[in-house]
């Protein structure tokens, strides 16, 4: 056997194990109880100390020594063995004890930030964090050497490969130029408009999950192949074949939850596309968290806010619930579903304030990777940046700084990822838009087949054949850039 060919045959093996490592978070965020964390904690180590292990062995070096000299079959087999020393670099750049020390504290620190989200009390995961940010430090350290990038940089590498600080700054800054004045006059043209009429519940929880999926099938969801479940905070996780869609109810508000849905289904349905010949391969993992978030945002955010599908859902929507009267009325609706305030709440905030959110959580994520913050200030100095962005201050940590899971669960680097995706979906969406100018009238008859099949064609498919912006440039013809999420912005809220 060639050196390539077994190299595919142990990434096989390390694909499974991951999978493994997927199944097990989802279950300790959905059916865990919370005496499981323990042992929970010990089996994530093992599966992730497995597969370090194996990526790190001398052998390993010397067959991807040996396959850079091979004559490779195809594009992918060359870009499937730039992704495999991609992920060997990773791994040799961290030893084996850190991530076992990682795993360990993730794990322990995202059980205890469950319960102290839930009591608003910062100071019971305070000590996890504190581990947690200590890890990710060495681990970025460590990595910054071999990459040749700064700390933030090389944890940021995780999630956009490739990613640099530099280019972030310039699209952020862009919209931070932009985004103060476009929320003045987006909020004087919301009040031309009018209120829209919220409408009053209490809305079932089961008649939530029942409605969210009818509108994951009109997506093009397999739940031959998937399943929608609760989590404290909404996800998509699982493997390719058997997807685990999440998201959380409020029995007073069903429209955040519904749309929490759509979002997580637009990460859905980039698993449900990626190319079959290469799901145990490198290659054919999805390229980055800024296209993963470019699909669940273009279908949330571009095509589930649109007038277009309102008008589909709003009869849909007074069906699951009884519904009667003005506030049930798709106008109505999409008013309701396009609303500018600005508010505390990252996953439920609107368009236009959106991005000074991910831009704050940025800003602080770098200052605490670089030492430039201490950890014990970060309830202050995220409501103080919440007052400067968006003119709001959380009245506890529960609506600030321990909302969202990602810093601790050891996701340091990821939240830029959003605001890059909204910019990317904008790119897309007009894209496709141009392929098939047909795409919102049928969107408004429910039927997402050419939009879905475009996406499937230009992005789900490629895998990670080539780099984000190759991918990115080749479906649109330019660059990730701010300018079509500002057209958009300006053409919906303007």
């Amino acid at each position: 056997m060639s050196a390539y060919l077994e190299l595919e045959s142990r990434f096989r093996r390390i694909a499974a194990l991951n999978e493994a490592v997927g199944m097990l978070h989802w279950d300790m965020s959905v059916l865990m109880p919370t005496g499981g964390a323990s042992a929970r904690a010990e089996q994530l180590a093992a599966l992730k100390l497995t597969t370090h292990e194996m990526k790190t062995s001398a052998e390993f070096h010397d067959l991807l020594e040996a396959a850079e000299s091979e004559v490779l079959d195809g594009s992918w087999q060359r870009a499937n063995l730039r992704e495999m020393r991609r992920s060997w670099v990773h791994a040799n750049a961290v030893d084996a004890n850190l991530v076992e020390a990682m795993t360990r504290a993730s794990s322990a620190c995202e059980m205890v930030w469950r319960e102290a989200r839930l009591e608003n009390d910062f100071a019971k995961v305070f000590p996890y964090l504190e581990e947690v940010l200590k890890f990710s430090r060495e681990a970025g350290k460590a990595k910054s050497v071999v990459l040749e990038c700064s700390v933030y940089e090389a944890l940021l590498d995780q999630y956009e490969p490739g990613g640099r600080t530099k280019q972030i700054d310039d699209l952020f800054a862009d919209l931070a130029s932009f985004l103060p004045d476009f929320l003045e006059t987006a909020l004087a043209k919301q009040v031309e408009r009018g209120e829209a009429i919220a409408p009053v519940g209490p809305f079932d929880a089961d008649r939530q999950c029942n409605l969210g999926r009818h509108l994951m099938q009109v997506l093009g969801f397999d739940f031959g192949a998937g399943r929608l479940d609760v989590s404290l905070h909404p996800f998509c996780g699982g493997v390719p074949g058997d997807i685990r869609v999440t998201t959380r109810y409020g029995e007073d508000d069903f429209t955040q939850s519904l749309m929490g849905v759509l979002h997580e289904t637009g990460h859905a349905l980039y698993e449900m596309g990626l190319p079959e010949e290469w799901r145990y391969q490198p290659v054919g993992a999805a390229r980055g968290m800024v296209l993963h978030e470019s699909q669940s945002l273009l279908i949330e955010m571009q095509a589930c806010r649109s007038r277009e599908f309102l008008s589909f859902a709003a009869p849909l929507m007074r069906e699951a619930f009884g519904g009667t009267g003005p506030e049930w009325n798709h106008e109505n609706l999409y008013r309701l579903y396009t609303h500018v305030e600005p508010s505390f709440i990252r996953v439920d905030a609107d368009e236009v304030t959106y991005p000074a959110h991910v831009i704050l959580r940025y800003r602080l994520e770098r200052a605490l990777i670089d030492d430039e913050l201490a950890l014990v200030d970060l309830p202050d100095a995220w409501n103080s940046g919440m007052v400067d962005l968006l003119g709001v201050r959380p009245p506890d940590d529960r609506q600030g700084c321990l909302q969202d899971i990602h810093w601790y669960d050891g996701a340091w680097g990821y939240f830029p990822t959003y605001t890059l995706g909204a910019m990317a979906a904008s790119q897309l969406f007009a894209a496709a838009k141009v392929a098939h100018p047909n795409i919102p009238e049928m969107i408004s008859r429910g039927d997402f087949g050419l939009l879905v099949g475009w996406m499937r064609n230009n992005i789900h498919a490629m895998g990670s054949s080539r780099t984000s912006n190759d991918i990115l440039l080749a479906a649109t013809g330019k660059p990730l850039g701010a300018d079509d999420f500002k057209a958009h912005l300006q053409e919906r809220y303007g």
